[in-house]
């Protein structure tokens, strides 16, 4: 009989199982059982190990096991994946996908977050961007849609969420010229029955945050942690990725939505009720990719149902999760890019002297170099990454060796081309600061 659609609303009402990437629609994360405590966590021993065939460097496992009637159905790496007997570690069935030589995103991200599960089937996304639909029984492949064409840079990693008859997914790539979307599909046979685009198509509500439409045919805003949902509202929330490219926000002038959002979609149309954008014109890589929490507070002495979120901006963010008014939002870190947000629920950006050299402690992806604020350098850390990956996945051989030598020259090159670049804005402006002679913070 499987998993029905009333089991993944009663989430952990049964303890010994894990349904879902959060455990609960919610998006808690968090387990009922209470045999182990504080007084008695020094007695937990391993049991048993099971070595993966595959792992990427610098990254583990990335994914939550489904945990169902004593077995981890667990994905790996370079989408390997494997159902486990949870008392022994011993493997029912392996599964490894044949990912072609030349992934894009994949190549650099080669993570996989887990599994969905609906009935006796099993759901995985791909590196090279596919939805497949499992036999949980025996591995067996069932079928095999496309999400986008990875040749181009699309990737998916995330964990499908399953709601009522329709699988969810969104996809990765939006540092590469992509536009990003989450998209449903129907369990048994794998027809998508909506997508919902996050940046907006020309004449679409929000695509006057984009100058054109060139630029918003590549405006990023990938979707690639897995959801929330609201049985009792019906409403899917889903945080969305940063505009591309991702620290170079000249060509891209306005807000550009939907990029660093939650989105509140119709989990049966896919249609858009409410949006918060959390950081308008990104330029550091403040996405908004992560698990929306769902809870009910006390704000103010009025009860309230919330959606909270802890963005990478250095702000924590309550909102009402019927209408998306913000509540509160707060800063939980050390930033100099702003001190609050207005009542619009627009963050309120410092003005810097003409000295300064911006830092941020909240999101160490966009501390990559001292910045003048032109914001005109973009260093290829991706390239560094993928370089990292590449030494870690040598089953690809010497694929992924010219891919390593050719990400270091791309390296060198752009951080030599960037800081000529910020030399000579700079010095025009009569505002540079040599690294060297910074005073310290």
């Amino acid at each position: 009989m499987g998993v029905s659609p009333q089991d993944l609303l009663d989430g952990l009402k049964n303890p010994s199982r894990w349904l879902m990437y959060s455990g609960t629609y919610d998006g808690r994360r968090h387990s009922p059982l209470t045999q182990i405590t504080p007084e008695n966590v020094h007695r937990l021993a391993p049991r048993w190990t099971f070595q993966a065939d595959t792992m990427a460097l610098g990254r583990g496992f990335e994914a939550t096991p489904i945990a169902l009637d004593g077995v981890l159905y667990v994905t790996g790496s370079n989408n390997y994946a494997w159902a486990l007997d949870g008392r022994t570690g011993r493997p029912f069935w392996r599964y490894r996908r044949d990912l072609p030589p030349n992934l894009t995103y994949g190549a650099s991200a080669p993570v996989n977050r887990g599994f969905g599960v609906l009935g006796d089937r099993l759901f995985m996304v791909t590196l090279d961007a596919h939805l497949l639909a499992f036999d949980m029984r025996t591995g067996t492949v069932l079928w095999d849609v496309v999400l986008a064409d990875y040749r181009i840079g699309y990737a998916a990693t995330l964990a499908p969420l399953v709601v009522k008859d329709k699988v969810i997914v969104g996809i990765s790539g939006g540092d590469y010229p992509t536009r990003g979307f989450i998209d449903a599909y129907e369990p048994r046979t794998g027809t998508r029955m909506w997508r919902f685009y996050t940046v907006p198509a020309p004449g679409e509500r929000g695509s006057e945050t984009w100058p054109s439409t060139d630029v918003i045919a590549r405006g990023g805003g990938g979707a690639w942690v897995t959801g929330s949902y609201d049985p009792a509202l019906n409403l899917l929330y889903w945080g969305t990725g940063n505009p591309n490219p991702d620290y170079y926000g000249n060509d891209r002038e306005g807000d550009n939505l939907y990029t660093c959002s939650l989105l509140a979609l119709d989990p049966d149309t896919g249609e858009l009720k409410w949006y918060y954008q959390f950081t308008p014109h990104d330029t550091h890589d403040w996405d908004a990719n992560h698990v929306p929490v769902l809870g009910d507070l006390t704000i103010d002495g009025q009860s309230h149902g919330v959606v909270m979120m802890a963005n990478r901006n250095g702000f924590f963010y309550v909102l009402d999760r019927g209408t998306g008014k913000l509540l509160l939002a707060k800063p939980f870190t050390d930033t100099n890019w702003a001190r609050q947000v207005d009542p619009r629920g627009r963050p309120v950006v410092l003005n810097e002297p003409p000295n300064a050299v911006p830092t941020c402690t909240a999101a160490p992806t966009s501390c990559l170099r001292p910045m003048i604020r032109s914001d005109a350098c973009f260093l290829s850390w991706r390239a560094r990454r993928a370089r990292r990956t590449s030494r870690s996945n040598r089953r690809f051989g010497p694929v992924w060796r010219r891919r390593a030598e050719a990400s270091a020259d791309c390296r060198t090159a752009r951080t030599a081309r960037c800081a000529r670049l910020i030399r000579r804005q700079a010095s025009a402006a009569g505002n540079f600061v040599s690294p060297r002679s910074r005073s310290p913070a």
